[in-house]
């Protein structure tokens, strides 16, 4: 789509990493709101989303590497080549990365984890709406091949030398379905946020939401790796089960 806001000689500024940027700013000022609401200290806050955010980065890319071991051990050169740095990783892998910092930061700042996990919650999702945009105009974690009215081609050369995304072809726009799903955990999070709730709640109804939306999403996202277990279900979509499994006991136990 439009991988390049702009290009100086061999410098060019992706689109991806700006809208990445901006819902990183967007999500950490909704943290910050709602922690002040929570009682705990904003600054603690702020530092602790950028500590996350670097521990998601890492997290992300790890686990890509993981997932595609077999070619980055046969091409050891792509490990930090340009297009493994811009590209997006993997979610989850993030995610489970940022969540088991914030667990060691929690427990040595002596804050309480589940408010401040409810307060991040919003947060993340705000900027995880945002950021598939950015994978939208790069052209990364594209979809099958199809013919429905909303289907999407890549034709900018960019696009694929960048993320590998395939040029003339009608496909799924799964980063949109993601990017639009995400929007509206965020819009129930949010509201849950603002209402009085037990501890827990928000992290478990963001927990909830979210991996049924991943695991939808992924039946349309065209996939390199084989499927474990030799069943229909991706690796993302196994773990996005256990974390729905771990939302649902969450929001049923904070219901109590």
């Amino acid at each position: 789509m439009f991988p390049k806001l702009f290009t100086i000689g061999d410098f060019f500024l992706p689109t991806y990493g700006v809208l990445v940027a901006l819902g990183f700013v967007a999500g950490l000022a909704v943290s910050v709101r709602h922690a002040r609401r929570a009682g705990l200290n904003p600054e603690t806050i702020g530092n602790l989303a950028v500590y996350c955010a670097l521990a998601g980065l890492l997290g992300a890319k790890l686990f890509m590497f993981a997932l595609d071991w077999e070619y980055y051990s046969r091409n050891p050169g792509r490990l930090l080549s340009v297009e493994t740095l811009l590209s997006a990783g993997v979610y989850y892998g993030g995610f489970l990365a940022a969540l088991l910092f914030a667990w060691f930061f929690v427990r040595r700042h002596r804050m309480p984890w589940l408010k401040v996990a409810d307060v991040l919650s919003p947060g993340v999702a705000l900027g995880h709406a945002i950021g598939r945009l950015g994978c939208f105009a790069a052209g990364c974690c594209w979809g099958q091949e199809c013919h429905l009215p909303w289907a999407v081609r890549f034709m900018n050369p960019d696009a694929h030398a960048i993320t590998g995304v395939p040029l003339g072809v009608w496909l799924h726009p799964a980063q949109l379905y993601e990017s639009a799903l995400t929007f509206l955990v965020f819009w129930a999070v949010q509201r849950r946020a603002l209402k009085p709730h037990a501890d827990g709640a928000v992290l478990g109804l963001y927990l909830t939401l979210y991996s049924i939306a991943r695991f939808g999403v992924e039946f349309v996202r065209a996939h390199d790796q084989a499927f474990p277990f030799g069943g229909p279900f991706s690796t993302t979509q196994w773990v996005a089960l256990g974390l729905l499994a771990a939302g649902l006991w969450m929001v049923t136990k904070t219901r109590k």
